[in-house]
């Protein structure tokens, strides 16, 4: 009986070690083809050890397929590797690429909102987010984000710069000349700051 336990564990110790180093083989066989901007062939290659409860499969066929410009089917792997892996972050921002593509905002402002629940201090999301609330107008969304920002990087260029104009866009001038200055010390004739500034002299 144990001889038999031993040959059977063998053995599916054994398809295991083969699957995954068949797994390995397609991903440095997809990582060649994507340098030459094969996506589609690249895609194709990891169909061929496509398992569906794979994080790892369903994360990197959700890229090549973006990049593949089949939009709909990258959406689809994304999800499944969120699916997988709900309070990962990797699966969630790139899921945003294939969203934006297809103009989905509302949909991407709802996949950086579920990043934040999970990471708060995420900077990424938090910019991101204020980006698209700026762009829209919606000055008020915008200001905590990039305020967010700035209290946990105060001294970074893109997030001074946009809490900024936010504030300089509602109203708030002496903040906003405050900012606008702490971002010439990190780049001293930064025409964007300077132009802030000078619409502040009017």
């Amino acid at each position: 009986m144990n001889k038999v336990l031993l040959i059977v564990s063998g053995l599916l110790i054994g398809n295991l070690v083969f699957a995954q180093n068949t797994i390995r083989k397609a991903f440095q066989e997809s990582y060649q083809l994507e340098l030459k901007a094969d996506f589609t062939n690249a895609v194709k290659i990891l169909k061929t050890v496509y398992v569906e409860d794979s994080y790892e499969l369903n994360l990197r066929l959700g890229w090549l397929t973006y990049e593949a410009g089949k939009f709909t089917e990258s959406i689809s792997f994304y999800n499944k590797a969120i699916s997988l892996m709900p309070y990962g972050e990797e699966a969630k921002f790139g899921l945003i690429y294939p969203k934006a593509a297809l103009g989905k905002w509302n949909d991407i402002i709802g996949i950086y909102q579920e990043i934040l629940k999970i990471s708060p201090n995420n900077v990424i999301a938090n910019y991101r987010l204020g980006l698209i609330y700026y762009e829209r107008k919606d000055y008020q969304k915008a200001y905590p984000y990039f305020k967010k920002d700035v209290d946990l990087y105060p001294f970074t260029y893109d997030y001074l710069l946009m809490y900024a104009w936010t504030s300089y866009q509602l109203g708030k001038m002496r903040e906003a000349k405050v900012l606008f200055n702490k971002v010439l010390m990190i780049s001293p004739e930064d025409t964007s700051a300077l132009e802030g500034l000078g619409l502040m002299k009017k």
